[in-house]
């Protein structure tokens, strides 16, 4: 077992990495760029080294600042959270010549399932379905008229290199086809220095679900069920839950056998997900894979009763998983709290929280690295907390959580606390009758 763990990442997850460490027995290492000197993840960690300024590409970013702490700290792997290094094939490739373990997918898993069309060609090979589109990047617009003709209208462009809906465009006939081509290749080569783009059919009224899945070293996987992930705005994600209220007994096998065989067919290791879009008549296909722990992972965590950064630390360091799959028992909601003027289109609201009283009781659970009389810098992602609510059903999760909002005071920013709070009385909602385009119809109603 690892001796002494550094975790590349800040805020909450690093929080919650620390906090299953130290029930391990396992030393850390906080890393912190000088905007989070006074960040809780950096306080409650064994030791801690600033790695650079504010700016993320200064420091949590910026691999030998990383590894160059984890040297002298003398540890032995290095856990990177989600986002930032993540799922990045450079910085794991880095740590293993550095003889660093990284509790993560190794460079050549993040390079098969890191870039979108290839992931769904190896989708593909290992059985697993796939949204009808085009066999790789489209070489030419020709090419893109071709297969938009063969599919059929509505089709999706996507850019390879995407993500956060940044290379996206929805086409419903063919005289739209060309506007969207150029623009979309723009906007992908100004985002991520790649205008590859690829072609799918569009999925009406989609659900977004995905499988969490665990695979070990020796080529064995399991599933722990699935996330609903549906209400999201601009392609991020605000609330999910587990089970899914679309779900049924019959598509959670096949989807849990899907995600399954996806991860064995590439050996994979670690914690990931599978992630399918779901249609109305209940055909799902593959969407993407990432190899990384989820924002979400705490629902998954409270209907099955698993510590999941515990399973990543234990298979990283060679031990074996049951290979059993999990179904929930529970019902379990989470609402990302952002700090965010919902009133006013979301605008970020970084500042100093000067009260905060969290909310408490039974079945709920608060992730979160803030505290009154915290500074939320403006350089980093808004997430401030994660407020988790599980109850024996769907109804009782969702007047738990309504408890909980009523319960929880922050002053001296906004956040979308209020949001959340209207969301959990919205007829659909509450129906679970909701897709990825919930949020297009949305209102938020003023305060009274």
């Amino acid at each position: 077992m690892f001796k002494k763990i550094l975790i590349a990442n800040r805020g909450e997850i690093a929080l919650r990495v620390i906090r299953t460490c130290r029930e391990m027995g396992i030393k850390t290492v906080a890393v912190y760029s000088t905007a989070d000197a006074e960040s809780l993840h950096v306080k409650f960690a064994d030791e801690a080294v600033c790695i650079g300024p504010a700016p993320s590409n200064l420091s949590y970013l910026k691999m030998a600042n990383i590894i160059a702490a984890a040297e002298i700290t003398n540890a032995d792997a290095i856990h990177p959270g989600y986002g930032f290094l993540s799922e990045n094939a450079k910085f794991s490739k880095i740590c293993q010549e550095h003889g660093i373990k990284f509790i993560g997918a190794s460079p050549e898993m993040i390079e098969k399932m890191g870039d979108k069309a290839t992931a769904k060609a190896t989708m593909k090979a290992a059985g697993v379905p796939c949204v009808p589109g085009s066999d790789g990047i489209l070489e030419s617009f020709e090419q893109a008229k071709k297969v938009a003709k063969e599919i059929g209208y509505p089709v999706m462009m996507k850019a390879t290199a995407g993500g956060g809906g940044k290379g996206m465009r929805a086409i419903w006939k063919e005289e739209e086809l060309e506007k969207a081509w150029e623009s979309a290749r723009l906007e992908a080569a100004a985002a991520f220095g790649n205008d590859g783009m690829y072609m799918e059919k569009l999925i009406e009224e989609p659900r977004h679900i995905e499988i969490q899945v665990v695979g070990d070293s020796y080529g064995k996987a399991c599933h722990l069920s699935e996330r609903d992930c549906s209400v999201q705005r601009r392609h991020q994600k605000l609330t999910e839950e587990t089970p899914s209220p679309f779900m049924t007994d019959d598509l959670r096998q096949r989807m849990g056998d899907a995600a399954v065989k996806a991860a064995e067919y590439i050996q994979y290791e670690g914690a990931g997900t599978v992630e399918f879009l779901v249609d109305k008549h209940r055909n799902f296909y593959f969407m993407e894979m990432n190899t990384r722990i989820q924002v979400e992972h705490p629902i998954t965590e409270q209907v099955i009763d698993y510590d999941l950064i515990r399973e990543q630390i234990l298979v990283a360091a060679g031990v074996p998983i049951s290979g059993k799959n999990y179904l929930p028992q529970l019902h379990s909601i989470e609402c990302r709290i952002n700090a965010e003027d919902p009133y006013n289109d979301f605008r970020p609201s970084p500042g100093k929280i000067t009260v905060l009283h969290a909310p408490g009781g039974h079945g709920v659970r608060l992730d979160t690295h803030v505290y009154a009389g915290y500074t939320i810098p403006p350089n980093y992602d808004s997430m401030i907390a994660k407020l988790i609510t599980t109850a024996q059903t769907r109804e009782e999760a969702i007047n738990k959580m309504k408890r909980a909002l009523d319960e929880f005071y922050i002053e001296g920013i906004k956040t979308t606390i209020p949001f959340h709070r209207q969301l959990m009385d919205e007829p659909d909602y509450v129906a679970g009758n909701y897709t990825t385009k919930f949020m297009e119809s949305f209102k938020m109603k003023e305060p009274n």
